[in-house]
């Protein structure tokens, strides 16, 4: 399969199964991902396996972050969560805005390389990706932001995970203002 026919045929799962790719299935696929544009090669991410317990104590994080007295379900609705972390370097040529790019870049190429390996995926995100709660069980620095989770899964037979519609390319590629007098 071509890498054009691998991103058409990408979807969101939001519904998996219990199944999930091991660490040493990961490995290969977050190596390949990390080859994404990065200015400098400041490889600034990195990503949180989270499995089993660990989705309990993100439920109760998020619980705390909404002042909820009970944990939050969402992070089981996948046996594994791969969190995306930006890790600010520091840098006078590469802003943070361009560090945050290249580690979401991870996170969407480690999706496709996922889907094309057979597995669901969707990557999720919230206001509490930015609360202290959160970031504290994350165990993030002081110069690192959670960008999301994906959560991973197998992908249920016979459900159809829906489809996007494909993006109307002549709509939202233009030409810079003034291209056709200057030729």
């Amino acid at each position: 399969m071509s890498a054009l026919e691998a991103i058409l045929r990408r979807t969101s799962w939001s519904k998996v199964t219990a199944d999930a790719p091991t660490r040493e299935q990961l490995l290969p696929l977050i190596e390949a991902a990390g080859r994404v544009a990065d200015h400098s090669s400041l490889h600034p991410w990195r990503l949180i396996e989270l499995r089993g317990d660990d989705r309990l104590a993100l439920g109760a994080a998020i619980a705390e972050t909404n002042g909820d007295s009970e944990p939050s379900a969402k992070p089981l609705r996948a046996e594994l969560l791969i969190a995306v972390v930006v890790s600010y370097r520091a840098s006078e040529k590469v802003p943070h805005w361009e560090q945050e790019a290249s580690a979401a870049g991870v996170a969407h190429m480690l999706s496709l390389l996922l889907d094309e390996a057979g597995w669901g995926v969707i990557w999720r995100t919230g206001g509490y990706t930015r609360s202290e709660p959160v970031a504290r069980v994350h165990g993030l620095g002081a110069d690192e932001r959670l960008l999301g989770w994906l959560y991973v899964g197998g992908k249920p037979e016979g459900r159809d995970p829906g489809r996007r519609k494909t993006v109307d390319a002549d709509a939202v590629l233009s030409r810079m203002p003034g291209a056709a007098a200057r030729g």
